[in-house]
C-alpha cells in the first residue's frame, strides 16, 4: 500500500483543486506520505446547495473504490462533507472530511468559532451539520461572503468581501478563531489571518494534517 493521501475535490473546477493542492505544500515533507490532489471532473463546478452534495456521493465512493489500493487515506475536500459516511463504508482506511476536521481543529484553538461561507443558502446545511456534531454553543456565528465557488477566482472581490465577513464574525458575533466554510478559500488563509488577528482555520490543511497524523502513528 502506497503511503499516499488523496485529497478528492468533488467539484469540477480545476482553479480550487490547484487552491488546495498549493495549500498542501506546509504539509509536504521528506518521509512523509504523498498528498495527491484530484478534480472529479464530472461533479458540478460547485457544490452550492443540497441537490449538488447528494450529487458527487456516488462520484465520490466510485473515486475511493478505485483508488483504495494505492492510497492510505482520502480526504473531502468540500465543506458539506458529502459521502463521508458512505465513503468510510467502501475503505478501512481513514476516509476524513474538511468540515468535521475544520471544526474539530477550530474547537483547540479558540472558545467560539465562526464560519466565512460562499452563499446564504450554504448556511442552513453548515448549521444543520454543527448541530449533528453536538456544537452548537460553541458557534458564534455564519456569514456568507455571497460568492460563488467560481467567483471566488476574483481574488480582490473575494478578499474584500472575506476581511468584511472575518471582522463581522469576530466584533459582532463574538468568534475567536475563524473556519473557512469552502476548499475554495485556501489560497487566502495566511492573509486573512493576517489582517484579522484570528486563527483562521483552513479546514483542507486541517483534514490532511489529521491524515498524516493517523498516517504516522498507524491509527485506522
Amino acid at each position: 500500500m502506497s503511503d499516499r493521501i488523496l485529497v478528492i475535490n468533488p467539484n469540477s473546477t480545476e482553479a480550487v483543486t490547484r487552491g488546495i493542492d498549493a495549500a498542501m505544500d506546509p504539509l509536504r515533507m521528506q518521509g512523509g506520505p504523498a498528498i495527491e490532489c484530484v478534480t472529479l471532473t464530472d461533479g458540478p463546478p460547485g457544490i452550492e446547495n443540497q441537490g449538488h452534495v447528494e450529487q458527487v456521493v456516488p462520484l465520490i465512493g466510485a473515486m475511493v473504490k478505485q483508488r483504495d489500493n494505492d492510497c492510505s487515506a482520502f480526504v473531502i475536500a468540500c465543506y458539506s462533507d458529502p459521502g463521508l459516511h458512505a465513503a468510510r463504508e467502501l475503505t478501512t482506511k481513514p476516509v476524513l472530511g474538511i468540515a468535521e476536521c475544520g471544526i474539530l481543529t477550530a474547537l483547540t484553538l479558540g472558545q467560539r468559532f465562526g464560519v466565512i461561507s460562499i452563499l446564504k443558502k450554504s448556511i442552513p446545511r453548515h448549521l444543520r451539520y454543527v448541530g449533528q456534531m453536538g456544537l452548537n454553543d460553541r458557534m458564534a456565528g455564519d456569514r456568507a461572503i455571497g460568492l460563488g465557488v467560481v467567483e471566488l477566482a476574483d481574488e480582490a472581490r473575494t478578499f474584500s468581501r472575506m476581511a468584511e465577513v472575518a471582522a463581522e464574525l469576530r466584533d459582532e458575533d463574538g468568534a475567536d478563531v475563524l473556519v473557512m466554510g469552502c476548499a475554495g478559500m485556501a489560497r487566502y488563509r495566511d492573509r486573512l489571518q493576517r489582517h484579522v488577528g484570528l486563527p483562521v482555520v483552513e479546514p483542507s490543511q486541517a483534514a490532511v494534517a489529521m491524515a498524516i497524523g493517523r498516517s504516522r502513528l498507524n491509527w485506522a
